[in-house]
C-alpha cells in the first residue's frame, strides 16, 4: 500500500552526506559541528558517579528538579533573569527536540512561521509536519543582517510564529540589541509568538555580548527560548538541552514533549546538575576558548586567497572562495574541496529555500590544534593549486 510522503522534497541532511563522504575518503571533517577533543574529566567523572549512585531509571518528564534549579541559577548568573525552575524550564533531547516540540505545540494547519535564511535545517520540516507553512525571509550576504521592513511585509493574518537564531548558525553573525527592539515593535499588538534558538549563547567574540530574548522583558513574555548543553559542555553526543518559556507556553510545550521523548537520560541530567554549579567557568570561559581557535584558523589561512570575515559568534567560520574559484557554486566547490583537497566543509546554499549565488562554505573550529593546523595546510594547498 502506498502512503503519503509528508516531506517529499527532503532527503538526507547535508551534514550526514558530507560526513559520510569524508569518512569514505579519509578526509579531515571540519564541516559538521562537533568537537574532536575530550570533555572535561570532571564532567566524565560526574557521569560515572551518577550511574554508580543509581540514577538509571526514568527522570521526570519535565526534567530532574536539581538540573532545572541549576539551570535557573546559571541563567540568573549569565543573563540576570529570574526563572521559575518548576514552571518555566523543560529539559529536552537536545535543542532540536525543544525546537520541534515548541513548533508542534503552537503551529497548526494553515499557520505561518517566519524563518530567516540561511536557517538551520530542522526549522522548515518541523513547521511543515505541524501542517504549517514556513515563510523564508533571506538575510543578504555577506553581512546577513535583518531587514525589518522586509520582515514586516512578510507578516500576514496567518503568521503565528517567528523563529530567530542568535548567534546565527550557519552565518556566524550576532543579533544586536536594536534587532530585538525592532522585533518587539513588530510583534506588539499582534498574536504572534517567538521561538529563539540561542544554543551558541556563550560562543561570541571580540567583546560582543549576547542579546538574549530572556533579558528582553517584552519578548520574553511571548517566547520559547532554547539552549543546548551539547555546545556549552563540548558534549554534542549527550543530546541534552532545555527550553525556557512562560508557564502557559511551557504547559503547551510539555504536552508535546511528553509524547515525543518523554524524559531525557537520567544519569546525564544528574551529572550536569552536579557539574554546572561547581564549574561556572565551563560557560564563562567559552568566548576566549573558542576565539583562540577561531584566530588560530584565521591566522593559518591568511594570504591563502580565501577571504575571511571573522565570525562574530558560533564555533563556525565562513570561507569566501570567490577569489580562487570565481563563479563556482558552493555545492560544487565543497565537493571538489572534499575529493581533491581532503577537507570536508558545509556549503551554505542548503540553508536557503531560494539560495542566491553564494561563494561560501562553512567550517567548524571546535577542533583540536592538530586538526585545525592540518585542515589549514590542506586548504592552503588546495587554494594554491586552484589559482596556480
Amino acid at each position: 500500500m502506498m502512503h503519503a510522503d509528508k516531506l517529499p522534497d527532503v532527503g538526507t541532511t547535508i551534514f550526514t552526506v558530507m560526513s559520510r563522504r569524508a569518512a569514505e575518503l579519509g578526509a579531515l571533517n571540519i564541516g559538521q559541528g562537533f568537537p574532536d577533543y575530550p570533555i572535561d574529566t570532571k564532567l566524565a567523572d560526574a557521569l560515572a558517579a551518577a550511574v554508580t549512585a543509581g540514577h538509571n531509571q526514568y527522570a521526570p518528564m519535565e526534567g530532574s528538579l536539581p538540573l532545572r534549579e541549576a539551570i535557573a541559577a546559571k541563567l540568573r548568573a549569565s543573563h540576570g533573569v529570574g526563572i521559575d525552575p518548576l514552571a518555566e524550564i523543560t529539559v529536552t533531547c537536545g535543542a532540536t527536540e525543544a525546537i520541534y516540540s515548541a513548533i508542534q505545540a503552537v503551529i497548526g494547519p494553515g499557520d505561518e512561521a517566519i524563518v530567516f535564511d540561511p536557517a538551520y535545517d530542522s526549522y522548515d520540516p518541523a513547521i511543515r509536519l505541524a501542517g504549517g507553512h514556513a515563510v523564508h525571509v533571506p538575510l543578504a550576504p555577506p553581512q546577513f543582517r535583518y531587514d525589518w521592513d522586509r520582515v514586516r511585509a512578510a507578516i500576514t493574518p496567518r503568521t503565528r510564529l517567528v523563529i530567530v537564531n542568535t548567534p546565527l548558525n550557519p552565518a556566524c553573525t550576532v543579533a544586536r540589541a536594536g534587532d530585538l527592539d525592532a522585533l518587539a515593535q513588530l510583534l506588539r499588538a499582534r498574536q504572534i509568538l517567538l521561538l529563539a534558538d540561542e544554543v551558541y549563547e556563550h560562543v561570541i567574540f571580540d567583546g560582543r555580548r549576547h542579546e538574549s530574548v530572556l533579558a528582553h522583558e517584552e519578548l520574553r513574555a511571548r517566547s520559547f527560548v532554547v539552549y543546548s548543553f551539547g555546545k556549552t559542555l563540548h558534549a554534542t553526543g549527550w543530546r541534552t538541552g532545555y527550553c525556557v518559556a512562560p508557564p502557559a507556553l511551557t504547559i503547551e510545550l510539555r504536552k508535546v514533549h511528553q509524547y515525543n521523548t518523554f524524559s531525557i537520560a537520567a544519569p546525564l541530567q544528574a551529572a550536569i546538575a552536579h557539574y554546572l554549579p561547581r564549574h561556572p567557568e565551563c560557560w564563562r570561559d567559552l568566548p576566549a576558548f573558542f576565539q583562540r581557535k577561531r584566530d588560530r584558523l584565521l591566522g593559518s589561512l591568511e594570504g591563502s586567497g580565501l577571504r575571511l570575515q571573522p565570525a562574530e559568534g558560533t564555533y563556525f567560520q565562513l570561507l569566501d572562495y570567490s577569489a580562487i574559484a570565481p563563479g563556482m557554486g558552493d555545492l560544487e566547490f565543497a565537493q571538489r574541496l572534499l575529493e581533491e583537497g581532503g577537507v570536508a566543509t558545509i556549503p551554505l546554499s542548503p540553508f536557503y529555500r531560494d539560495p542566491p549565488r553564494l561563494p561560501f562554505v562553512r567550517v567548524c573550529f571546535a577542533k583540536g590544534e592538530a586538526t585545525l593546523d592540518a585542515a589549514a595546510q590542506r586548504l592552503r594547498a588546495f587554494a594554491a593549486r586552484a589559482t596556480g
